[in-house]
């Protein structure tokens, strides 16, 4: 066990192997570093407000997080940060349990990403339906939205769910209108949607909010800023560490390692479709993330993420290594440092209006139609998704999303799953007269079952089969089934027994060494076992049956 967690732990820690691109191409990583930089300083102060830290607590996040993230990831190109779908989940827990709440969850989800990574979870995401994915991603850009609403309108907002907050607010504006606010947030959005739409190329959402910044300081408009932020690198600290807050926090730290597993592990998926050889390690991604989430509140940092929008920049502009992501969070750790005076001026509704881009930009509208009309059990997996991700949470969208999907599936496959009765042929039987096979013919009866023979098809099965009558012996012919389960193993020796209180004899052909394994763990068809009634094919089974059937013309 011992030597397992050792190897294990080996192969989560960085190699000098994660570093010979960089040694190769340094300037091309340095440059895109950089440049993703200026695209994350605007979004990181944003999520920094928005998940209620503040500011200081985004760009912190971004340094301490991306830096760890970089290093013990196991993505080359994964850019890691505060994210706006984990702003979701920290709201609640901020108006809850306060800053300390926030800091200790980010601890705690970090320690379930690590075990996770041992585990070996990080394979799983591959298996989440499309369907769930998009309407989990649409209902974060909706939620993120519902949550800028209150600085877009200069008012404020209250109660934990965002629709609610959103609601409060509009209501507070109707009474008290600020048009200032709601100005700088649409021109800012348009701004950055325009520049992206005319050169997608250039990152142009900190020269956006520089100069909204700077016309709101040179007009004198009554818009909020976010205010002095304390200039240096901050210091780890426990000060904020309440063991009696361990229990009523661990649901928030839940959802937010599956929030940081699924949102960094389909973020570093992107990462490797926009290159030709890169490819990475889910589990060890999973691991560098829970590094970065059980340091980062050290220092006062929120839980954080590898970050779609960034890490695409970041692979766009040229990133070949991890190098970029490290200097990226390098050139924050400047900013902090040399001018936090200047981002203390921001308008907190510039951010809005950066995050009320990013979210429109977020949403693939022609990927939500095009599941929304593959199939009815898409589009509902979809909406179900996106309605509970708005009015609930997200892990509990996520699960609901994927449950359905299960039992659609499961749907499917009970369809799939065939009882069909086969002619007793001269083939299978061998030789043997008209009159002989007219007797069989009418005494025997042999079914095939084709497909899973699992729960959702095993009840199916065992009412069409049990409603077999005029018939002496039922032969089960059992060499295409292609899965069995306990549940099926367990209905096929209750349908064995239905028919032997009939007087009907069973016999069983073809079954595969595994599944006859499964019957006789459960002790399914013990009596046929005992009284040599199991075959290995049909032909055999047949011959059988015709002793049983007419013992005299067989002699």
């Amino acid at each position: 066990m011992a030597l397992t967690f050792v190897s294990r732990l080996r192969a989560m820690l960085p190699t000098s192997a994660d570093w010979t691109t960089a040694r190769r191409n340094p300037r091309s990583n340095l440059l895109a570093g950089a440049t993703v930089a200026v695209v994350a300083l605007p979004l990181a102060l944003a999520f920094g407000v928005a998940s209620g830290v503040g500011a200081r607590a985004g760009l912190i996040t971004a340094v301490v997080a991306g830096a760890l993230a970089a290093i013990f990831g196991g993505s080359n190109l994964q850019v890691s940060g505060p994210t706006g779908a984990m702003t979701v989940v920290l709201i609640p827990v901020f108006h809850r349990y306060g800053t300390n709440g926030v800091l200790m969850v980010g601890m705690l989800g970090g320690g379930l990403l690590i075990l996770a990574s041992f585990a070996g979870l990080g394979r799983a995401a591959r298996y989440l339906p499309a369907p769930v994915i998009e309407g989990f991603t649409a209902g974060i850009a909706v939620v993120i939205v519902l949550q800028q609403v209150p600085s877009m309108l200069g008012t404020p907002g209250t109660g934990s769910k965002a629709w609610r907050s959103a609601w409060d607010s509009a209501h507070h504006y109707v009474q008290h209108p600020q048009p200032w606010p709601l100005v700088v947030a649409l021109t800012v959005a348009a701004l950055i949607l325009l520049a992206t739409r005319w050169r997608p190329a250039i990152p142009v959402s900190l020269a956006v909010v520089a100069a909204a910044t700077l016309v709101v300081q040179v007009t004198g408009v009554h818009v909020a800023r976010l205010g002095t932020l304390p200039s240096g690198l901050p210091t780890p600290s426990l000060a904020f560490f309440g063991p009696q807050l361990l229990t009523s926090l661990l649901p928030s730290a839940l959802a937010v390692a599956a929030l940081g597993a699924l949102e960094s592990l389909l973020s570093a998926t992107v990462a490797d479709g926009l290159t030709i050889d890169e490819r990475h390690d889910p589990d060890r991604e999973l691991f560098g993330q829970g590094i970065a989430n059980l340091i980062s509140p050290l220092f006062g940092g929120v839980p954080a993420t590898g970050a779609i929008a960034r890490t695409a920049v970041n692979a766009r502009v040229g990133a070949t290594s991890r190098l970029s992501a490290l200097t990226h969070a390098v050139t924050l750790a400047i900013i902090v440092l040399a001018a936090a005076p200047l981002v203390g001026k921001i308008p907190v509704a510039a951010l809005a209006g950066v995050l009320l881009a990013t979210c429109i930009q977020m949403v693939e509208v022609g990927s939500l139609l095009a599941i929304a009309r593959a199939t009815r059990p898409d589009a509902l997996i979809l909406l179900t998704t996106l309605v509970v991700t708005v009015a609930a949470d997200l892990v509990t969208a996520v699960a609901v999303g994927i449950a359905i999907a299960v039992v659609m599936a499961l749907r499917s496959v009970s369809r799939a799953s065939r009882l069909e009765q086969m002619p007793v042929s001269e083939h299978e039987a061998g030789s043997a007269d008209d009159a002989e096979r007219s007797l069989l013919a009418d005494h025997i009866v042999a079914y095939r079952i084709d497909g899973p023979l699992i729960f959702a098809a095993a009840h199916r099965f065992l009412l069409e089969l049990t409603e077999v009558a005029y018939v002496r012996v039922v032969i089960l012919r059992l060499s295409r089934v292609s899965s069995l389960d306990a549940t099926g193993a367990q209905v096929l020796g209750d349908a064995i027994s239905r028919l032997e209180r009939r007087g009907i004899t069973v016999l069983i052909s073809g079954i595969s060494p595994g599944h006859d394994g499964i019957l006789a763990a459960l002790g399914v068809a013990d009596e046929l076992r005992a009284q040599s009634r199991i075959f290995a094919d049909t032909p055999a089974a047949i011959r059988y049956a015709r002793t049983l059937i007419h013992p005299i013309a067989i002699a």
